[in-house]
C-alpha cells in the first residue's frame, strides 16, 4: 500500500533506519511549540497540492488494523481496511470526516459487539479520512480532533 510518513527534520534518521527513506516527508519546520497542528495542516496542504480528494491522518501509536467478522477480530496486513473505508465513504456526498473504530469498541463477545456497521455524527479520532473540500484546518493546541469534528457538522 503506498504511504508516506511526515517527520520533523530531527526525526528523519531515526525513522529512516526502519522505513524506506523514499516514504519519508520531512517538514520544513521544527517544534514550533504548537503541538501537532502545524504538521497536520502541512500534510493537508501537501495532499491538496498532489491532487488528492482526501487524505488520512493516523496517530503514530496505531499498531495494526483489524476487521471484525462474527465475534472474532482478524489482523489485516495490507491496505484493505483503508480501501474499504474509502469505498464506503465514496458512496455518499456528505461525508467530510470518517474514521474506523478502535478494536476496543468492537467487542469479541457477540452480545457486546457493535450492533451497527457505522455510526453517524460521532467522534473521529486517531485514524481520520479528511475531505479536502472542507473550508477548515486544524487549530488550537489540545483536543484539535474534537474541535474539527464539531465544526464540520455545525457548518452543515
Amino acid at each position: 500500500m503506498p504511504y508516506s510518513i511526515v517527520v520533523e527534520p530531527r526525526e528523519h534518521d531515526t525513522y529512516a533506519a526502519v522505513i524506506d527513506p523514499a516514504k519519508i516527508l520531512v517538514l520544513p519546520f521544527s517544534d514550533l511549540g504548537q503541538g501537532s497542528i502545524p504538521a497536520r495542516n502541512w500534510v493537508w496542504e501537501h495532499a491538496i497540492e498532489r491532487g488528492a480528494k482526501r487524505h488520512r491522518i493516523l496517530d503514530d501509536n496505531i499498531r495494526s488494523c483489524r476487521r471484525l467478522h462474527g465475534s472474532k477480530r482478524y489482523r489485516v496486513g495490507d491496505g484493505t481496511t483503508f480501501r474499504a473505508a474509502e469505498k464506503f465513504v465514496d458512496r455518499f456526498e456528505n461525508v467530510a470526516l470518517a474514521g474506523m473504530h478502535d478494536s476496543t469498541f468492537a467487542a469479541t463477545h457477540p452480545t457486546r459487539a457493535l450492533t451497527k456497521p457505522f455510526l453517524l455524527n460521532t467522534r473521529v479520532y486517531s485514524c481520520i479520512l479528511i475531505l479536502h473540500e472542507l473550508p477548515f484546518r486544524w487549530r488550537g493546541r489540545y483536543n484539535e480532533d474534537t474541535a474539527l469534528r464539531l465544526r464540520v457538522p455545525k457548518a452543515g
